[in-house]
């Protein structure tokens, strides 16, 4: 529960914009830990700039969906978006399963990514790959 609050949290603290004309590229992503990628967003987020997702952009990366508006993010043909559920290192040092987490993040997401996700199967350990055309019918090419 603790984990779901900051997360939410740190989502809400996402609010307002400033104006910038600057770019950021990802690729090569392949996620890590939820809450290093909330601080980075936030930033980024206030900064203004464009992100082009120009190659892999895979499990916590893919937060920036849910953090940074839809007008800001652009896609190549290389952009590939990878979602599963989340997880936690439980004590024996296996990763643990994590529902609530996973729901969270889940409604975080844009309708047309989380219509995309349910149509997958959903959320499960197993990672999915958004790109190519369906993607490039979710967000605008970066030009």
């Amino acid at each position: 529960m603790k984990f779901v609050t900051s997360l939410v949290a740190a989502v809400l603290l996402l609010a307002g914009a400033g104006v910038s004309h600057a770019e950021v590229r990802i690729s090569g992503d392949h996620g890590g830990q939820i809450g290093r990628y909330l601080d980075r967003y936030q930033h980024l987020r206030a900064s203004g700039q464009t992100i082009i997702i120009d190659g892999l952009c895979a499990s916590a990366c893919t937060i920036i969906l849910a953090t940074i508006p839809h007008d800001k993010i652009c896609v190549t043909p290389n952009a590939n978006l990878g979602f599963h559920a989340t997880w936690d290192l439980g004590a024996n040092g296996r990763a643990t399963a994590n529902p609530e987490a996973t729901r969270t993040l889940y409604s975080m997401y844009p309708s047309q990514v989380r219509h995309w996700i349910a149509s997958q199967g959903g959320l499960t350990q197993r990672m999915i790959f958004l790109r190519g055309r369906q993607l490039e019918a979710m967000y605008h090419p970066c030009h």
